[in-house]
């Protein structure tokens, strides 16, 4: 019952909690080398995409939030490189989608807090200066897009991203690792060695792609929030 993804997903968690917990044990008005790479991280995510999106007052309250979701994401899309672990945990999508409905739950939950079940809904669907002819479709698209879809995409951002990139890492390594070892064409050697290169390759564009899709879903959140707070859609 115990799999390895699930091992992964809870050692993550204490490596989020350990390492914040080991920058900010000290805390001193002059940070020391941890605590200013961990002031730098969670600077990032309050400056960069909790206040620009959210905007103030309302974006400080949902900073913890948002630095947890993109340090979790992070921490399991870079399991995909890491020796033995080798297993982004998000190229499985059942915990994309665990995410990603704690994400609509939150935005909805904020937004129906702030301007009540009807006067959220009628935000979220119904673009002010519309003509009265125009109604009728657009408001079924509109709730369509922003109240049922968003978790949808969210999670197929990610998770799409993530099982792609591990596929190509797999085809690569062990296609190289069989033309190499196993195969009596005369073509095998370059065509490993080729594999292998590849293999190194993408390894770098995935260190990119993993800290990429970590920051848009996270700037997503925080954008939905930014729009179930707004006053207008």
């Amino acid at each position: 019952w115990v799999t390895k993804p699930m091992v992964l997903v809870v050692l993550s968690a204490l490596i989020v909690f350990g390492v914040t917990y080991a920058m900010s044990r000290k805390a001193a008005v002059v940070p020391g080398r941890l605590q200013f790479a961990g002031e730098a991280v969670y600077g990032f995510v309050r400056n960069g995409v909790a206040r620009d999106n959210i905007g103030a007052p309302d974006y400080h309250r949902f900073v913890p939030y948002l630095f947890t979701i993109f340090c979790f994401v992070l921490v399991n899309n870079y399991y995909g490189l890491i020796p033995f672990f080798q297993f982004p945990t998000m190229s499985r999508i059942g915990y994309v989608v665990a995410i990603a409905l704690i994400a609509w739950v939150v935005y909805n939950g904020v937004g129906i807090a702030r301007h009540g079940v009807v006067g959220y809904l009628r935000n979220q669907t119904l673009p002010p200066g519309l003509p009265w002819w125009i109604v009728p479709i657009i408001v079924p698209l509109e709730f369509l897009s922003n109240i049922l879809l968003r978790p949808l995409t969210l999670t197929l951002r990610l998770f799409a991203t993530m099982f792609a990139g591990h596929l190509l890492l797999i085809l690569f390594a062990l296609g190289g690792e069989y033309l190499l070892l196993h195969s009596d064409n005369a073509l095998a050697i370059p065509g490993g060695i080729l594999s292998f290169v590849m293999f190194i390759a993408i390894s770098f564009l995935e260190l990119l792609i993993m800290f990429l899709q970590a920051y848009v879903f996270t700037l997503l959140t925080a954008m939905y929030i930014g729009l179930a707070l707004a006053d207008e859609h």
